[in-house]
């Protein structure tokens, strides 16, 4: 009776399920195996050699902004768990108040932000700040060569810089939220009882506070990789159409030039790039046995 009873509660996620996931990624198995009349090919899986560049990026550029936003949110969240809980309810409303706005939204603010004529290079013009100080004299003078070099603005659209900064402005929340929800539950007796034998700061954070962490953390890299290897369109906006990711090209193939076998053939890869990330951050959190403590 409760196998059955079970059954039909765990009825519509199936169907929910099968309609809406395996289905879709069973059409995007079948575009990528077929040709543009249907017919079996796998000319679109060779053609993703070329794109190789574009998957080192993507990957590079996703690497990079999951390890600043890790550095920045697990100090910040281990703060934040000491704190009192009104603090750390007001401080958690001001973390996911960004995340209240589109995505869309957030990236074109920061467009107006960092372009020539924004507020960033108008603050650097008030406090005379000149670009070559930080781009050095050859790099600013090719901004824009007819104009004098004191007055020539910084260029950040465009640049990696600007790209992985908008992965880690977006994301940074999902990095956050998981490492304090762990480090909230902890319990503060366990810090005492190592002080107590001898364990000073460091060992303490170690030994304990980060083995206790680790689940969180992990679900926090795994949270902010996956949506950062596939993005596009902060790349896109940010980047100024200068960076392609897999993400771009992806966009690329089935809006503009309406290749979607191809399109489907690269979205299979980073299908299966995300699975093995994931795959490998779940046998992480595994071994971790949970967040056992160091001996």
């Amino acid at each position: 009776m409760k196998r059955s009873t079970n059954v039909f509660l765990n009825a519509p996620y199936a169907v929910w399920s099968a309609i809406f996931v395996v289905v879709p990624l069973l059409i995007v198995v079948v575009y990528a195996f077929t040709d543009a009349e249907g017919s079996f090919s796998t000319d679109s899986i060779v053609a993703l050699w070329e794109y190789r560049d574009n998957f080192q990026k993507s990957i590079l550029y996703s690497l990079v902004a999951t390890v600043i936003t890790l550095i920045i949110a697990y100090p910040f969240a281990y703060a934040l768990s000491k704190t009192s809980e009104k603090t750390q309810r007001i401080q958690m409303m001001l973390v996911m108040l960004p995340m209240w706005m589109n995505l869309l939204i957030r990236t074109y603010s920061w467009m107006n932000i960092l372009d020539h004529n924004g507020i960033l290079n108008q603050l650097l013009t008030t406090v005379n700040l000149r670009p070559a100080s930080f781009l050095g004299a050859a790099a600013a003078g090719d901004l824009l060569p007819s104009m004098p070099l004191a007055l020539k603005p910084a260029t950040f659209l465009g640049t990696p810089g600007a790209v992985i900064f908008g992965m880690v402005y977006n994301y940074l929340p999902y990095m956050i939220l998981p490492i304090y929800t762990v480090m909230a539950k902890m319990d503060g007796s366990l810090v005492e009882a190592a002080r107590d034998l001898g364990c000073n700061g460091f060992n303490v954070w170690r030994r304990l506070i980060l083995p206790l962490s680790m689940p969180g953390v992990i679900s926090g890299i795994t949270m902010v990789f996956v949506p950062s290897v596939s993005t596009f369109y902060i790349s896109q906006k940010l980047g100024n159409g200068k960076i392609m990711l897999i993400g771009d090209t992806i966009e690329r193939q089935m809006q503009t030039l309406n290749n979607y076998n191809l399109g489907a053939a690269l979205s299979l890869v980073l299908m299966v790039m995300i699975l093995v990330s994931m795959f490998i951050m779940n046998r992480f959190a595994d071994s971790s046995g949970e967040g056992g403590i160091v001996v």
